[in-house]
């Protein structure tokens, strides 16, 4: 599988690497990446290359990405170009008009990309009291709750669980579940 992760600086997008990394370790695959952190310290674009299998190159190149994980709308935008035909692609929205562009939704549909909106800071705000610093674990269950082909649910709560801290374990179970649900759902 060929993840390209993508957000801003202090989403939690190299957590999220880390989990994927743990999941493909786990199954016994061979795991490569590679991260670009730009401006992260200062709110700029953060964007991570994950691979599990036999790959030799760290770099996702244009078209060949399984998943897009989006934890901004924006920048899962700007980078729908690392996806092949038939990806699919996981993005946290906060405007879903944006979707409604003609241009976007053709480009979508001619490379037949499956798209999952998941309104993260709304969820949070309700479940969480609005603590956005779990927002990479519920994108990360909503990947799971996708039928994507991406990790399952029982793999990812087993990474979750073992990389996180212990004061941060049972927030971050209770937003695995709400981010695969809510995926699942439509919502």
């Amino acid at each position: 599988m060929r993840y390209v992760i993508v957000g801003i600086g202090g989403q939690g997008i190299l957590f999220a690497s880390r989990v994927l990394g743990k999941i493909s370790l786990d199954r016994g695959e061979t795991v490569i990446g590679s991260e670009v952190h730009g401006m992260a310290q200062r709110g700029g674009s953060v964007i991570s290359h994950f691979k599990s299998g036999d790959y030799k190159s760290p770099l996702v190149m244009t078209g060949e990405a399984d998943i897009l994980l989006a934890f901004d709308q924006n920048e899962g935008i700007r980078n729908l170009h690392f996806l092949r035909k038939k990806g699919a692609f996981v993005v946290n929205v906060h405007d879903r008009s944006a979707f409604e562009n003609e241009s976007l939704k053709a480009f979508l549909n001619e490379r037949g990309i499956s798209v999952h909106f998941l309104e993260g800071y709304n969820l949070l705000k309700e479940h969480m009291g609005g603590n956005f610093l779990f927002l990479n674990v519920l994108l990360m269950g909503a990947m799971c709750g996708a039928p994507i082909g991406g990790p399952s649910f029982e793999e990812a709560s087993r990474a979750v669980k073992e990389l996180s801290p212990s004061k941060f374990q049972d927030a971050n179970m209770k937003v695995l579940s709400i981010g695969a649900e809510s995926v699942r759902s439509g919502n």
